[in-house]
């Protein structure tokens, strides 16, 4: 490392770019809602809470977007496509890329492999349906994976997922099919530690912060990525970031992150792409089992991506 803590061994980025930053935004809906108890859909602020997004959100930043020229990655539940599919239609004709969410973005704590093959290939269905599209990649509702998630991942055709947290760039990793690159992401870049709040079912910490102050957190987030030459993922929710001044702070971070021409700011199914061609070392996940297994991750200040 250099005496700022550069990393030497830097992760190759195409066309001369130092780092990377994706826009993603998780069009939970009504789903993520539904999940924690249907009766839920009976109440109509809890409801209108939600549909906001698609209803509302969706088409701001979807203005905000084209203004720059800039295309984002969109993960929707199927349940959403299916509540939803002008707004699905929409995403579509911007130009942007739609990934797999869920179905009803479920909880995949204590699940069963049926039930977790079920839910993918019932949110896989469903794009298909509404968009005709076969997402490339996957996220995982809530962030929380299984020890097969991966493994099912790969087994059903995806090129990449996006649900994990040990690294600040992309890297490929072993599965059951094949490897997959794995595009990991950070609390710290979610909007839901920023802004959500329902009172009844509890959602967020209960701190609404100032867009402004998003705004500046995630931009020196943002600068210390570029001089790390990291991968930044941004994940959004336009029920959340999708209101006015929020919108407003999020096309500020926009203009600002196009004014520096070191970084790549793209989707993220381009990331996974580039990182797939770069033939890296394929490695496989390592979870500790307590008291028995200590088999180390991988080793400190191994370099990611490039030739072997």
């Amino acid at each position: 490392m250099d005496r700022n803590g550069a990393d030497q061994h830097q992760f190759v980025w195409p066309d001369g770019y130092r780092a990377a930053v994706a826009l993603t935004f998780d069009v939970d809906a009504e789903a993520v809602v539904l999940n924690v108890n249907e009766a839920y859909g009976r109440r109509p602020s809890v409801m209108t809470h939600q549909q906001y997004g698609p209803v509302t959100g969706v088409p701001r930043l979807l203005r905000i977007l084209a203004d720059r020229n800039v295309r984002a990655t969109f993960l929707i539940p199927g349940f959403t496509a299916e509540r939803h599919p002008a707004m699905v239609a929409a995403v579509q004709e911007a130009g942007h890329e739609i990934g797999h969410h869920g179905y009803l973005h479920e909880q995949l704590k204590g699940v069963a492999e049926p039930e977790e093959r079920a839910f993918m290939e019932r949110g896989l269905e469903a794009l298909q349906r509404v968009a005709g599209v076969r997402p490339t990649g996957y996220r995982a509702p809530w962030r929380d994976t299984t020890e097969r998630t991966l493994d099912l991942v790969a087994a059903y055709g995806f090129a990449y997922d996006g649900s994990l947290f040990d690294r600040d760039v992309p890297y490929r990793v072993a599965t059951g099919s094949g490897p997959i690159v794995e595009i990991c992401v950070s609390w710290a870049l979610d909007d839901w530690e920023k802004y959500a709040f329902l009172p009844d079912p509890p959602m967020g910490s209960g701190v609404i912060e100032r867009p402004s102050t998003v705004l500046q957190t995630w931009w020196e987030e943002i600068q210390a990525y570029e001089q790390f030459g990291g991968c930044c993922v941004l994940t959004m929710h336009p029920f959340l970031s999708g209101r006015p001044a929020r919108a407003l702070a999020l096309a500020e971070l926009i203009d600002r992150l196009l004014t520096r021409p070191a970084i790549w700011v793209t989707t993220l199914g381009e990331i996974a792409a580039h990182t797939a061609r770069l033939e890296g070392p394929v490695e496989r996940l390592s979870l500790p089992a307590p008291g028995r297994d200590t088999t180390p991750a991988a080793p400190v200040g191994a370099p990611r991506g490039g030739k072997t």
